[in-house]
This record gives C-alpha cells, structure tokens and sequence, in this order.
C-alpha cells in the first residue's frame, strides 16, 4: 500500500493515472503529455510511468512503436477495498478540472 499512496503522492502522476482510469481504455504515453497546463517532457513522463507500474497501480503492454497503459483498478479493489475509490474522489475534490497545481500531493 505505501507504493500505492507514494506513486500517487505525486500531482502528476496521481493527474496521469486518473485520465487513464476515467478514460477506461488503454491511453497511449505520448498522449498524456498535455494532462498539466505546462506539459510533461516525455523523459519525465516515462519516469512517471515506471513509478505507477512498479506501485502496480498500470500495466503498459508496447503495441508497436507505442506503450498503451491500463489501470489494474480491479486487482487494487481485490486487494484493498475501498483504497482507489477514496483516492480518486480526493483528487477530484482537490482539482475538479484536473489542473496540477505543482505544489505538493493532491
């Protein structure tokens, strides 16, 4: 659970992985970049993503010359009931239009 809360501690990689979960398909890397007003350099954006693979909260699968990401919204539900419903309705209550502020967790 601490790699869970810590991966999601991060403003951009809690913003990522909701757009992911409420997209509910897989949602290529490339076009997450824009998911803050300022954008994510892609090198910062593939840091971000191991980050929520190795916490187990996506799995990415490489289709090609992309990686196509999906939440494992499910198994985490298994595991820890109640865990990413709570997160996600704390994050939309912080940003309700998804906006990062960059300063501190969501």
């Amino acid at each position: 659970m601490e790699g869970i809360l810590h991966a999601l501690s991060d403003p951009a990689r809690a913003a990522i992985y909701n757009e992911i979960a409420t997209k509910g398909c897989p949602q290529n890397c490339s076009g997450l970049t824009t998911v803050s007003e300022k954008g994510i350099p892609k090198s910062t954006l593939s840091q971000h993503f191991k980050i929520l693979r190795e916490a187990g909260l996506i799995r990415s699968e490489r289709q090609g010359v992309e990686m196509h990401n999906t939440t494992r919204c499910g198994e985490i539900e298994q595991r820890f009931p109640g865990l990413i419903h709570a997160i996600r309705a704390s994050y939309a209550r912080q940003c309700p239009k998804g906006e990062i502020n960059g300063a501190g967790s969501v």
